[in-house]
C-alpha cells in the first residue's frame, strides 16, 4: 500500500463530432429504441450514444421535475472489486467511506492524485461483503488505468461486469410508478435492494437527488424491453439526454469533465458530500486535510441563475465595475441550460425557490472567492447578446 505522502451532436459538417461518434457505441436502450417505428437522433453523451429527445422538451422536463421520467443510464459501467484486501485498498483510493458503508449502501467519491487534483468520480456500492464501482463510460479507461496502477502488493482484482444495463427513473412520482409495478421503493438515498420481477432479476438503487427522486434499475440485457415497456405502462414518460442534462444543471449536480476537471482540488468543487475526514489515509488526503485545517481555496464551483441568453461552457463572468483584485474575470461558466418549467417548485430557500412557469436558465460556474462575497450580479456575453448571472440564493427580490 502506498504511503499517504505519495457532449456533442453528430453532423455531416463537423468532422470532429463525426470522429467522436465513431469511437463510441450506442447503449442497449438506444439500440432497442432504434428498432422501433420512429427512429431517434442519437447524441454522444458520457461516452456512449443515447437518444437526444424522446418526447417534447417541455414534457420531458416536467416529467423529470414533477412527474416520473425514464431515461437511459447505459453510460454507467460496473466493476466488481475482489480480493482479501479489497476494503482496505479501495478505502485508500477514494475520498469517501468504504469500510463504514451499510451492507446495501453506496457513496459518491472523488478520485485524486497525490497532489490532491481530481482525476474523476465514481460510485462505490456495497452488497453485504461485495464491493462494486459504477463509472461513467467517458471516464472508464482513465480511472481503471489509474486504479490498477496502485494495485501493487495487494490482493485485489478489478473485474468488469457485463450482461446488464440500467434505466433511470426520476421524478417526484417515481415511487408511485414503482408501486404500480409491485416493485419496492427505497426511503433513503444511496441504498439498494434486489428483487425478482416477471422472471427478471432486478437491482434497484436510489441515487442522490436535489429536486426529485432518482432511481437506477439494473436489468439483464435480455429483459430490457420488458422493463422499459412495463415502466411506460405504469405512466412513466421517456426522456432523452437533452432534458436529463438540463435537469442535472438545474439540480446543481456537477459532471466530471464538464464542471469538474483534472486541475481542480477537491474543496474547489464544493462537493463536501464526496469527502470523509475521519476515514484515514487515501491518495491525495494530505492536500485535502491541509486545506481543511490551514485555510480555504480561492475558488468554488457554484450554482447560478441566468438572465439572458444561454452561454457556452468557458464563458467569462465579470462585474460591471471591471477588475476583481487585479483580475478581469470573476469566474467562468462550466455548463448552462434553459428549462421550460411550467409550475415546478425546487423546494429551496433561494432565488429559485419557486420555478413558477415560463423558461428559467441555470448554470454551474467556477467562481473566485472575492466574487462570492460581493453579492452582486455577474455579467457575461453570449454571441451578440449579454446577460447577468446571480449566485443562487444571492439575488435580491427574487
Amino acid at each position: 500500500m502506498r504511503d499517504c505522502g505519495k457532449a456533442l451532436l453528430m453532423t455531416e459538417t463537423d468532422l470532429t463530432e463525426i470522429d467522436l461518434a465513431a469511437t463510441v457505441q450506442a447503449t442497449p436502450l438506444a439500440t432497442l429504441l432504434e428498432s422501433s417505428a420512429t427512429p431517434h437522433e442519437l447524441r454522444a453523451y458520457r461516452g456512449v450514444l443515447s437518444p437526444l429527445e424522446l418526447d417534447a422538451p417541455a414534457l420531458e422536463i416536467a416529467a423529470l421535475a414533477k412527474g416520473a421520467a425514464i431515461h437511459d443510464l447505459g453510460w454507467l459501467k460496473r466493476v466488481a472489486v475482489h480480493g482479501e484486501d479489497r476494503f482496505r485498498w479501495l478505502s485508500g483510493m477514494v475520498t469517501n467511506t468504504v469500510t463504514e458503508l451499510e451492507p446495501h449502501g453506496g457513496a459518491w467519491n472523488l478520485v485524486l492524485n497525490s497532489q490532491g487534483r481530481v482525476q474523476g468520480d465514481l460510485m462505490v456500492w456495497r452488497e453485504n461483503d461485495e464491493l462494486e464501482l459504477n463509472i461513467a463510460a467517458d471516464q472508464y479507461e482513465k480511472l481503471m488505468e489509474h486504479l490498477d496502477r496502485f494495485i501493487i502488493m495487494d490482493d485485489v482484482e478489478l473485474a468488469p461486469l457485463s450482461g446488464e444495463t440500467a434505466i433511470g427513473l426520476t421524478g417526484s412520482e417515481a415511487d408511485e410508478v414503482l408501486g404500480r409495478l409491485s416493485l419496492p421503493t427505497l426511503s433513503e438515498p444511496l441504498t439498494g435492494t434486489r428483487v425478482e420481477w416477471n422472471g427478471l432479476a432486478l437491482r434497484i438503487v436510489r441515487g442522490y437527488g436535489v429536486l426529485a427522486l432518482h432511481y437506477e434499475l439494473w436489468v439483464p440485457l435480455a429483459g430490457l424491453g420488458k422493463l422499459w415497456l412495463g415502466l411506460r405502462t405504469a405512466a412513466a414518460t421517456p426522456v432523452g439526454t437533452a432534458a436529463v442534462e438540463a435537469f442535472r444543471i438545474a439540480e446543481g449536480i456537477p459532471a466530471y469533465g464538464v464542471d469538474i476537471v483534472e486541475r481542480d482540488l477537491a474543496q474547489e468543487t464544493s462537493q463536501m458530500r464526496a469527502l470523509h475526514f475521519n476515514k484515514g489515509c487515501y491518495l491525495g488526503q494530505e492536500v485535502v486535510e491541509r486545506i481543511r485545517s490551514r485555510g480555504n481555496v480561492h475558488k468554488h464551483l457554484l450554482q447560478l441563475e441566468l438572465f439572458g441568453p444561454v452561454p457556452a461552457g468557458g464563458t467569462a463572468l465579470h462585474f460591471d465595475d471591471g477588475a476583481l483584485d487585479g483580475e478581469t474575470a470573476a469566474g467562468h461558466i462550466t455548463s448552462a441550460a434553459e428549462l421550460a418549467l411550467g409550475g415546478v417548485s425546487t423546494g429551496r430557500s433561494s432565488s429559485a425557490e419557486s420555478l413558477t412557469g415560463g423558461r428559467r436558465a441555470f448554470a454551474l460556474g467556477m467562481i473566485r472567492g472575492g466574487a462570492e462575497t460581493r453579492h452582486q450580479a455577474l455579467h457575461y456575453t453570449a454571441g451578440t447578446g449579454k446577460g447577468t448571472a446571480w449566485i443562487l440564493g444571492a439575488a435580491p427580490g427574487l
